[in-house]
């Protein structure tokens, strides 16, 4: 095979990779060095790609009702249903709910089909849990879903705000990018505003710790000392005076008050941010995911327009897309506030989709979002949803009720590539579709940049493209004409047509000089940032240079920004504020990353971070258990004291399904609190309160058959070597319960027990099966020795009935540099024996010079063993 290039399928930083097989026929990948977004690095989740692309736990064919079928006859069944339903209830009684992991071509047909010829507008996407308040941030300010900038303006920057964004983890080739840019520059400064003391921190000059929620108010403070210090000549912006009246009354003590900051930290920044030529905001999840969070994105952008920090290199609000293609989805339409092509709601818009799609069903009203579209699930106004690559029953916020909405939905179509998710198990019908490495056809990154995806695996199984899917029902019902597509690359160019259709420049994104591409050129496309038109044939790199935007009356515009605090409210029986996110290692709901055991090792449980000062007040100790509880739901995580939290906030990971844990959907606690203009859910703040769990036992099992458990029993799981391995914590007895197990599948035991523990081996002739240790309180156990009984020599059965390895024999210990399984131990080590920077570990066992996401980690080994 010769190199394929393609694009990662994580993160909105649009990392370029290369495919190829070496003389033995391995297939191996490795960054992409002239990927313009990425040159060659990837971060630990791109690195491990290789290791995802087996085909255990794959769908590989249709299924209804459980049963396996032909395509024709799955997709039959789910046309003759949607139909029906349509028939009797009208075609907003369905709805498609996509994702940022489908490829563009695949939105698009999805859009088209649901907006242009079903006729209703109830096509959202998992999009709208992470961008939709930049989205409505962009669209009041410019008149467009335009981010203005590109990479290089972080690397020419003088001033870099980061907020709401712990980039370190979540973007981190491109923090890489940015610390190297501070290394050459050192006189840039980066000033990290969060209410956690994250890794991002680690390379920052000034970290603002804030109230929870508060950013609106410090960046409508920032305005008013900007606009006092460098007072603006004329109304300039729509909405100029009102804006700035707005944010007349947050002067520096107001500002500090409400932000809960030092007065001091405020003036540092306010001087930097007079003093800079150039700056730009970088933000993410933690100011979109608010109640507010379209106003505070606003507030953002109000402060680059009045300073002037835009449209120049260096400078711009610049939001960053949480999903490889969250927007592509954007481009098509895949929101349900918006047409196709930043087209909107309105007649002339309507008109011309009817002309260029020739179809006289086009939506005339936007429809459900994400959060509304899951409760008319649930009050049944909603009968048939088509959900596409994602996992909405662990994702979406209140997930109990929308898992109890999805049970009770009378058609629930899944598009997947899992067998088995936590959406999936609701299914009447599930289409098997193909997966990264198998997929062709375009993603958009978080500066407009268009890239390949590429397949450079055959398709396994039945699986097949989700537009070939999506274009199959629309024939079957009744609109064949219109999706007849035979390849991606006749989508993509329909859609670059239509990107340029009736456009002359009204519209920002427009990739019209695309749309004559043939197969072969398509294959070969470059990456190229939009908008790629007649003028600008190579793609442009920087918006508003030329123009203000795209609003009719042709200005950008402020927008008042009336500071509000979380919807969440703290009180005597919910006292603290949960904030959610992701892990260095995993992504989203762990369907590729959960089944790789080195993305497990680092963060193989849940844990919930807390203050010292709430631990002490709420009986919680490092490493022990706790119930986690809000008005929605509860779940059981071990505790991480830890005085990177600010008291009264609590921090849990996103990522745990019932695939991983048996209580572990971080969702099931936070409500359904949604920006009233974004229809984003306020994921980041949720009011709960935490409580100590003292379980009678609790034990670490490793096992090749998963177990069954009952309701008295906590688990959490991740793969290893050779077996998965299973924290544990229940009441009752461990003894019977691990017996009865054994038993069941005829294997022998081995067992070592006295007052409070329990050991115990099973046994399969001379393979291991099992290996179970318990005691009142979390066993030590050498996992990954006993582990690699499961994979080679189990002779040492004294051993490993201890769970312990022979001296000299042990592991590495906690895993602290994924890439290259560098653990603590050899870390420790090499402290001892003379390494006192992260260059020189890095030098000696090259922890921390690939991605730098265990840097953080490494410096914090360093100052501990000094």
């Amino acid at each position: 095979m010769s190199a394929v290039r393609t694009t990662c399928p994580y993160c909105g930083v649009g990392c370029g990779l290369v495919a190829e097989r070496d003389d033995k026929g391995t297939l191996r990948l490795r960054g992409d060095p002239d990927h313009p977004a990425s040159f060659g690095r990837l971060c630990v989740k791109g690195a491990a790609l290789g290791e995802t692309l087996g085909l255990s736990g794959r769908l590989l064919y249709p299924q209804v009702n459980g049963q396996r079928q032909t395509w024709s006859q799955a997709l039959d069944y789910a046309a003759g249903q949607m139909k029906a339903i349509i028939e009797q209830y009208g075609p907003r009684a369905v709805a498609f709910y996509a994702s940022g992991q489908l490829l563009t071509e695949d939105y698009y047909v999805a859009n088209k089909l649901m907006k242009g010829f079903i006729g209703s507008a109830n096509i959202d996407t998992n999009s709208r849990l992470c961008m939709s308040s930049a989205v409505v941030g962009y669209k009041r300010a410019f008149g467009a879903d335009a981010v203005p900038g590109c990479y290089q303006d972080l690397e020419q920057t003088d001033l870099l705000l980061v907020t709401g964004s712990n980039a370190a983890w979540a973007h981190p080739v491109l923090w890489q990018r940015v610390l190297e840019a501070k290394r050459r520059r050192p006189q840039m400064k980066i000033v990290v505003i969060d209410p956690r003391r994250t890794a991002t921190c680690d390379g920052a000059d000034l970290h603002l710790a804030l109230r929870p929620g508060s950013d609106g108010a410090l960046f409508n403070g920032l305005l008013r000392e900007v606009v006092r210090r460098k007072p603006l000549a004329a109304v300039r912006f729509a909405g100029q005076e009102q804006a700035l009246a707005a944010a007349e009354p947050w002067h520096l003590a107001a500002c500090a008050d409400f932000c809960q900051l030092p007065q001091a930290q405020l003036r540092q920044l306010i001087d930097w941010l007079c003093a800079a030529d150039s700056m730009i905001t970088l933000w993410t999840m933690g100011i979109n995911q608010s109640t507010s969070g379209s106003d505070k994105s606003n507030a953002i952008i109000n402060l680059h327009l009045a300073s002037g920090h835009y449209g120049r290199p260096g400078c711009g609000p610049f939001s960053l897309t949480g999903q490889p293609n969250a927007m592509g989805g954007r481009e098509v339409g895949g929101l349900a506030s918006q047409l196709a092509c930043h087209m909107d709601f309105v007649p002339e818009d309507i008109a011309r989709l009817r002309r260029f799609w020739g179809s006289e069903r086009i939506a005339q009203t936007p429809g459900l979002n994400a959060v509304a579209l899951f409760d008319a699930i649930a009050r049944g106004e909603v009968k048939a949803v088509w959900i596409m690559g994602t996992n909405p029953a662990v994702s979406l916020p209140d997930s109990l009720r929308v898992n109890q909405a999805l049970a009770c939905c009378p058609l629930v179509i899944v598009s997947e590539v899992a067998a088995q998710t936590d959406t999936s198990r609701y299914a009447h019908v599930r289409f098997p579709a193909l997966a990264w490495g198998e997929k062709n056809g375009t993603v958009t990154n978080s500066e407009r940049r268009i890239s390949r995806q590429r397949p450079f695996l055959p398709a396994p199984g039945e699986a097949r493209a989700d537009w070939w899917i999506v274009a199959q029902i629309a024939r079957r019902l009744g609109y064949g004409d219109a999706f007849a597509w035979q390849h991606p690359q006749q989508i993509f160019c329909e859609h670059a047509a239509l990107s340029g259709f009736e456009n002359q420049g009204q519209r920002a994104f427009d990739i019209s000089a695309l749309a004559g591409l043939s197969q072969q050129q398509y294959d070969q496309l470059k990456p190229v940032q939009w908008p790629v038109t007649a003028q600008h044939p190579q793609g442009t790199d920087r918006l508003l240079i030329e123009r203000e935007g795209w609003r009719k009356d042709g200005r950008a515009a402020l927008v008042a920004v009336e500071p509000q605090l979380p919807r969440a409210v703290v009180g005597r029986h919910y006292p603290l504020l949960l904030n959610t996110g992701r892990l260095r290692d995993q992504w989203h709901t762990m369907t590729r990353t959960g089944a790789v055991p080195r993305l497990m090792a680092h963060t193989p449980q849940p844990q919930l971070a807390i203050a010292p000062a709430d631990a002490r007040r709420y009986g919680l100790r490092q490493g022990g258990l706790a119930r986690v509880v809000s008005p929605q739901g509860w779940i059981a995580v071990r505790v991480r004291v830890s005085d990177e939290q600010l008291a009264g906030s609590l921090f849990l990971p996103m990522h745990w399904t019932d695939s991983f844990a048996g209580q572990g959907r971080v969702n099931a606690l936070v409500s359904a609190a949604c920006c009233p203009h974004s229809g984003q859910p306020e994921s980041k703040q949720t009011a709960v309160r935490v409580e100590p769990w003292r379980p009678r036992w609790q034990g670490e099992l490793l096992c090749r058959e998963a177990p069954t458990f009952d309701s008295q029993i906590q688990w959490w799981r991740r793969p290893v070597e050779g077996c998965d391995h299973y924290h544990l914590a229940g009441e009752g007895d461990p003894e019977g319960w691990i017996r009865a197990q054994c038993q069941q599948r005829g294997w022998l035991i081995q067992h070592a027990a006295g007052p409070g523990f329990v050991h115990l081996l099973a046994w399969q002739g001379e393979r291991l099966m099992l290996a179970f240790y318990s005691a009142e309180r979390l066993p030590e156990v050498d996992i990954p020795w006993v582990a690699s009984a499961f994979c080679g020599d189990a002779s040492q059965c004294h051993a490993l009935l201890a769970g312990q390895a022979p001296q000299g024999e042990g592991g590495e210990g906690r895993l602290i540099c994924s890439c290259f399984g560098v653990g603590e131990r050899a870390i420790a080590a090499a402290i001892a024996g003379g390494c006192v920077t992260t260059e020189a570990l890095g030098q000696r066992l090259r922890c921390g010079t690939n991605c730098g996401s265990c840097l953080p980690e490494l410096r914090h080994c360093l100052k501990s063993a000094g």
